[in-house]
């Protein structure tokens, strides 16, 4: 029986190129053809970023690289759409409602046959104040329940 060394020299001399039942060269040379077990490997190579044969590190995991997620990525909030509860979030919907109705109010300034320039500078001015009023009116990310801990969504 051969040892453990041979038996994977083996298996991976099985896994390189291309299986009988799909060699189109029948025997003959291969030297235009891609080796599939070669593009493989480079492709599993260029994700680890790790480039030539694999070689065994020291390191050890610390403690701050073993730090579960302290957020439940199955996450699902029931009421997702609640009536707001503050006045910062009756302000939050109010931008909301100031981007839509400027929104609306190009698109029919679009279609007017003459654009005069106050009515277009007016809703200009509309949409970048509600933008700018969502900055105003954000909550603090730390409450954020859809948020990892390093700010990332879930």
């Amino acid at each position: 029986m051969p040892n453990r060394a041979e038996r994977r020299a083996q298996a991976k001399r099985n896994r390189r190129g291309v299986p009988q039942q799909y060699d189109q060269t029948q025997g003959r040379a291969r030297s235009g053809m891609l080796d599939e077990y070669q593009l493989q490997e480079k492709s599993r190579h260029l994700q680890d970023g790790t480039d030539g044969p694999w070689k065994p590190s020291a390191s050890t995991i610390t403690e701050t690289e073993n730090v579960l997620m302290n957020t439940n990525p199955d996450y699902k909030n029931p009421k997702m759409f609640k009536a707001p509860h503050s006045v910062r979030q009756w302000f939050r919907v109010a931008s909301w409602v100031l981007i839509a109705l400027s929104a609306i109010a190009f698109l029919v300034v679009m279609w007017l046959p003459s654009h005069p320039m106050w009515l277009i500078s007016t809703v200009a001015i509309v949409f970048a104040v509600g933008v700018l009023s969502l900055f105003f009116t954000a909550g603090n990310p730390k409450h954020n329940p859809n948020l990892d801990q390093n700010g990332t969504a879930v």
